[in-house]
C-alpha cells in the first residue's frame, strides 16, 4: 500500500511480540498532518503497545514505521524526541521530587534548538506558571497531566502522542485538556491520542482507528465512529 503524501506518521505491516504473545498483527495505520487521530479499543488490544513501538520503548518484530518520511525503526529511542515527537505516557510519569519548573526544563535537553521553556506552554496552561516552585508530587492528578503535556510541548514537537490523557482526571480539567488539544490542532500540531472516553474523542478528534486483538479493524473520519462499531468492538 502506497503512503499518503499527507501522512506525517505511517505504520505498515507492524508485528510486535511480547514474551510468548503476539501483540500487534500486520498493523497498518496513518496519521495525517494536522489531524487529531484517536486510537480506540478495549483494554489489552494493543493501543499502548503501538505507542511504545513508535517511541522505541519496545522492540518491533517486523514492519515499517516512517515519521515525516524517515525510517523510525533504525532511530534509537533516545533520538526520537529530537525528531519532533512529544510523548505523554499513560500515568504521566512526571518527576515527583522535582519542581514544576524543573520538570518542564527536563524537556529542553531533547529540543532541536536552544532556548528556554516556550511561552506557549504557559499560555495553554497558565496554572503551571503560578506553580513553578511546587513539587510535581504535590500537584493534583489533573495538574500533573497538564504538567506532563506541557513538558512534551517544551520540545515544540510536530507530533504529540497522548496515552489516555483524561484517565483519572476531574471533569473540569478534562474539558481544559480538550480545549488545549483543539487549540494545538488549530495551530497546526498533529496529535495521536489513545482515549477511552468516547464523548471526549468525538469532541477533539478528526480521525479514528479501532484496535481489536492487535489489529486495526476500522478507520475513518471521527463522524463514522458509529454506534454499531462501538457495540461490535468497544462494548465490554
Amino acid at each position: 500500500m502506497a503512503s499518503d503524501p499527507a501522512a506525517l506518521l505511517t505504520v505498515r505491516q507492524l508485528n510486535q511480540l511480547y514474551g510468548g504473545s503476539h501483540t500487534l498483527w500486520d498493523l497498518d495505520l496513518e496519521v495525517r498532518k494536522g489531524s487529531c487521530t484517536c486510537l480506540v479499543g478495549r483494554n489489552g488490544m494493543g493501543k499502548t503497545t503501538l505507542l511504545r513501538c513508535i517511541m522505541g520503548l519496545v522492540p518491533v518484530a517486523t514492519g515499517e514505521m516512517r515519521f515525516d518520511g524517515r525510517d523510525l525503526t533504525i532511530v534509537p529511542a533516545e533520538v526520537r524526541a529530537r525528531l519532533g515527537i512529544g510523548y505523554v505516557p499513560q500515568g504521566r510519569e512526571i518527576f515527583s521530587q522535582l519542581t514544576v519548573e524543573e520538570n518542564l526544563r527536563v524537556g529542553l535537553a531533547a529540543r532541536r534548538r536552544a532556548g528556554g521553556v516556550p511561552d506557549r506552554v504557559f499560555e495553554l496552561f497558565p496554572a503551571l506558571q503560578r506553580m513553578l516552585r511546587r513539587r510535581g508530587g504535590d500537584l493534583s492528578g489533573g495538574q500533573q497531566q497538564q504538567l506532563a503535556i506541557g513538558r512534551a510541548l517544551v520540545l515544540e514537537p510536530t507530533l504529540l502522542i497522548l496515552d489516555e490523557p483524561t484517565e483519572g482526571i476531574q471533569p473540569n480539567i478534562v474539558h481544559e485538556i480538550g480545549d488545549v488539544i483543539i487549540r494545538l490542532r488549530a495551530a497546526g500540531l498533529t496529535v495521536l491520542l489513545v482515549e477511552q472516553k468516547l464523548p471526549f474523542a468525538r469532541r477533539v478528534a478528526s480521525d479514528f482507528h479501532v484496535l481489536d486483538k492487535g489489529r486495526v479493524v476500522a478507520s475513518g473520519p471521527i463522524g463514522e465512529l458509529s454506534d454499531e462499531l462501538i457495540h461490535r468492538h468497544l462494548t465490554v
